[in-house]
This record gives structure tokens, sequence and C-alpha cells, in this order.
């Protein structure tokens, strides 16, 4: 008797080790490299929110990429037919059995609570850091950043893994492994703008020579829209990027512009952030008559965020995000289509989503290397699901044409094909001489060209912003992506005051419609070094098409 039950419980013991390691493509943390410092052990009883994938059959993915493609091209008959989310649930036709599975497995290691989403292929933990380390076999971290150092991450210093029997049915479960980029400091206060136009924040008069919200009126042919009650746009924040309501009256008062926020998802602290107050004060410039939605979460979740706004049967139809990292910098392939998945829904629910292309040039954050000398695409930049925003500086000191950000990331994806519909035009590119191109092994021929389009972001005048109770000047593309943001908000307005579904995911409009943006044919975006790609006619990857022209724009939509 005694021996079988030895034998039983060795039986037992080999079952509940047989796992599947989900392997990152590149090392977890690397503290030689990274911005990140770990500290200690996070404390057992921390309490976590995860987000887990649930596998979606090939089938069911092929059909939803079939209808996010049929909604969002202008060109198609059913343009414009966007779905809910419980509609989109019925495309995806998620198991129950692997649902109730992958649910148990969770709830039987200790979760509080599992959550699905209307989609029926996302649960969201809450959990204790002990019961996710032993879920999950992993060590988990507090992490403080190197320059930031009141932000605070929690993290898995080692990759995870799951019991193989479910192993199948989980896509990934993020985010454990991704360290977000944040803004270096050294970018953030420039307060010498060389701009020679008047000053419409005229009692502050350090914005004299910046972006004001006058600048953008004129720049790109802005006009007063009215007002729909169903149009809504959002920005997320992430990291401590709170707003202060004194902030956003002193930005109004002064330059003229009725800037507030109509409500808010994740909370606030009356404390401000450059970052959030910056995304709130310009989307807010561009188009006053649309409420504003702050997203706001504590850690930097991709994952979490878009599953968030697709699981919101109301959400609003634009959404800009300032925040990224390299392709490079992910855990894997299977993070980003897990994104992108999540993105695909969002298109087909009629969302909008632009993110900032980056501040790093073409070589990304990792930098090109002195070995392989190789680019680093952004992501989620890069991904063809979203709408990328590059960053140009004026070419004079007045307001006019403009040229590439030497800084404005931009390039073509080491992991996603080119999408149909800029293949035209980055064909175009590699074909005109004058796009003098970068030696083929620094960069990946057949990847997805971006960004899409752009908007002023650059060093040379940066926008004027007010700021935890100062007023301070701020480059880059996280201004130029509200910038263009606002814009389509202010078109989906003009739609549906017509009837008209909203825009939903812009690409193949934009791509349709390249007499809507001012083009930008000079610069490049090497950041000092000795390559990059130039801005040439037509569409390239340092500034897309170009910089909106609102007055172009509304009569194509």
């Amino acid at each position: 008797m005694t021996s079988i039950l030895l034998c039983l419980v060795v039986v037992g013991m080999l079952v509940q080790s047989r796992r599947v390691q989900f392997e990152p493509n590149v090392s977890p943390y690397n503290a030689d490299t990274s911005s990140w410092v770990k500290g200690a052990r996070v404390e057992g009883d921390y309490q976590l929110h995860l987000i887990v994938q649930i596998r979606i059959d090939e089938s069911a993915s092929n059909e939803l990429e079939s209808i996010f493609w049929e909604v969002s091209d202008p060109q198609h008959k059913n343009y414009g037919d966007h779905r809910t989310p419980e509609q989109v649930a019925q495309i995806l036709r998620v198991p129950e059995e692997r649902i109730s599975k992958v649910s148990k497995f969770f709830f039987d290691q200790g979760a509080s609570k599992v959550e699905l989403s209307p989609q029926r292929d996302v649960l969201t933990l809450s959990l204790s850091a002990h019961v996710a380390e032993k879920a999950l076999q992993i060590e988990l971290y507090h992490f403080s950043h190197i320059e930031w150092h009141k932000v605070k991450i929690v993290r898995s210093a080692t990759s995870y893994s799951l019991p193989q029997e479910i192993a199948n049915d989980v896509t990934i479960v993020g985010e454990l492994l991704q360290f977000p980029l944040l803004k270096s400091k050294s970018l953030i206060h420039l307060n010498n703008g060389v701009g020679s136009w008047p000053n419409d924040c005229e009692s502050k008069s350090m914005c004299r020579g910046h972006v004001t919200p006058g600048v953008l009126v004129e720049r790109y042919k802005l006009s007063n829209t009215t007002a729909v009650a169903t149009n809504k746009m959002a920005v997320a924040e992430f990291q401590g990027q709170y707003f202060k309501h004194a902030d956003l009256e002193e930005f109004s008062t002064a330059c003229h512009r009725n800037v507030k926020v109509d409500t808010v998802i994740g909370g606030n602290v009356e404390i401000g952030g450059i970052e959030a107050e910056l995304d709130i004060e310009y989307i807010k410039s561009v188009a006053p008559e649309v409420p504003l939605t702050v997203i706001y979460m504590g850690q930097f979740s991709l994952l979490k965020w878009a599953n968030q706004i697709v699981a919101n049967a109301s959400s609003p139809f634009v959404h800009s995000v300032s925040y990224g990292n390299d392709e490079a910098q992910q855990t894997g392939p299977e993070y980003m289509f897990s994104c992108n998945t999540v993105f695909k829904k969002a298109g087909v629910q009629g969302l909008s989503i632009l993110f900032a292309s980056g501040d790093s040039g073409v070589c990304g954050r990792e930098g090109c290397g002195t070995l392989t000398k190789k680019f680093h695409p952004d992501f989620p930049a890069s991904s063809p699901y979203i709408t990328a925003v590059g960053g140009t500086n004026f070419v004079t000191a007045n307001i006019g044409y403009e040229t590439a950000w030497a800084m404005s990331g931009g390039g073509f994806s080491d992991t996603f094909d080119i999408p149909t519909y800029q293949a035209k035009a980055v064909a175009g590119y590699k074909a005109n001489p004058k796009a003098n191109l970068p030696p083929q092994s620094m960069w990946n021929n057949t990847g997805r060209g971006y960004p899409d389009v752009a908007a002023l972001g650059g060093t040379k005048a940066p926008y004027c912003i007010a700021a935890k109770g100062n007023w301070v000047g701020v480059a880059g593309t996280s201004a130029s992506s509200p910038v263009v943001a606002g814009v389509f908000a202010k078109l989906n307005g003009i739609r549906i005051k017509s009837g008209k579904a909203p825009l939903g995911f812009l690409n193949p409009f934009i791509y349709q419609n390249p007499d809507g943006f001012q083009d930008v044919t000079s610069g490049r975006n090497d950041d000092g070094r000795k390559y990059g790609f130039e801005a040439i006619e037509g569409w390239d990857p340092a500034t897309g098409f170009g910089t909106p022209n609102f007055e172009a724009l509304s009569k194509l939509v």
C-alpha cells in the first residue's frame, strides 16, 4: 500500500511539472542595456492585474481579418459597417471549453477574480504576486527608471511557463516582460523656440517662437466644426502621467483655447505631468469641440489598454498614444501579433488608433549598434493595423513648409509584411532615385513602412505647454500624434453629422487620399548618424504622406 501511494504521488508530481516555457526572443531583463533598475522582490500580497490572451482558432482569426479590411476600405461596399463587441465575439467563436479550462487553472491557483472580455477571448486576472509566481513559475521584482526615479513598475526577471494541458489554449500572458520607453529628460525642457510668428499665448512670453494653438490652426488649415454628442476622442496615459486642472485652465486662458477633460477612466491625481498635459492641451487645441476622455493606467500595459478600449461599447472613436518600444524589445512575435488582434478588433468596432512613431530616428531605442549596424523599427508604430505619426520641423522660422525631423521614428518593420493599402506607395518610394536608400543590410525591404502621416514635433520650435505649474517647451512625436488625432476627430464629427459612420481604421482612407496632406519633401530621420530615410515627394518612411490639411480632408470624408 505504501509503495502504491508513493508511486501515485510521484506520478502526480511528474504530471504537475510538465510545463511549456514561453520563451522571449530577447532576454527579459538585461541590466547592461536597460533603462530600468531591478530592485527588491515583490511582496507576496502585492496585487497584480494580468492579461491572458486566449487562443483564437485560425478560421475565426481569418474572418476577423477579412471583416477588418472590408469595413476599413472606402472602396468596399461594407465600408463603415462596424460591429459591437458582442458581434465581434460571434466572429471569434472562442470555444467555451477553452475559456473554462484556462479560467479554472487560474482560479485553482488562487486568483481572486477572473474576468472575461465581451469578445470572449481575453481574461483579466486579479491575483497576488505569490499566486502569480506560483502559477507562472516566475520571479517578480520592483523596477525603477534611471531618470524618472518616481516611476515604478513590476516585471518578471525570468520567462514564464504554463502547464502543458492549457499552454496550447493561451497565446500570451502580458505584460510580464516588456519594459516601456520613457522620454529622456534631456528632450523635455526646450525653452528656446526660433519661430518668428506672433505669439498667440501673448500673456506668456516664454511661448514666443514656440508652436502654439494658433500655429497649428494656420499651418493645418483648421476651421471650426460643430460638436456632435456621440463624437469623442481619447488620449492614453501611464506611469504617473496625471493632469492638473489648474494647468489646463491656465493654458486655456493664455492661449485662447477651451481645454478641458470631459471623462477620466482610471483616476487622476492633481499633480500634473508633462506628457499627459502635452497630449491634452494640444489634442484639444486642434479639436476643442470634441469631448475628451483620458484613459489612465499606472503601469504601461499595451495589451491591457487596448483590450480595455475594445471592451467598452461606447469607447471614443479616436485614440492617441504617445508610448512605445522597439520591435526588438518585445518578448517575441506572439506578443506583437496579440496586440495586432486587438487592433483589428478596434478597427472592426470603428475605432481609430494613432501611435507616435518614436523619437530616436531609424535606430530606435536599441541604437544601430557597432557590429550589426541595423535599424530598429518601433512598435506599435510598425503595426499594419494602426496609424503611425512622425515628426517634422518648419524649414524656416516662418509658418510654412516642413522638413523631416532627424529624430523622428520611421522605416520598415522586421516583423510585418507590407500591407496591401501601402504597397504602391512603398514601391514608388523605393524606385525613386531621390530616396538614396541606406544599405540593404540595415533594413527589411519586405517590411511594412511607417509612419503613415506626420505633424510638427521637432526641436526647432517646441510646443509651449502649461505643466506642473510652469510653462515649458516640449518636442517629440508625442506632440505629433495628438495633433493628428485631433484632426481626425474633427473629421469624424463631419461624417457623423452627415449620417455616416466614423472613419475607423484610418490607413486605407489615408493612402487613397494623399491630396489631403501637405507633402514633406526634405530632411532625413538619421538622428545625426550616417544613414536614415529621406523625405521625398509622395509617401516616405520619414514623414509618411506629410502633414494634415484639414480644409482638403474635410472635403474628402
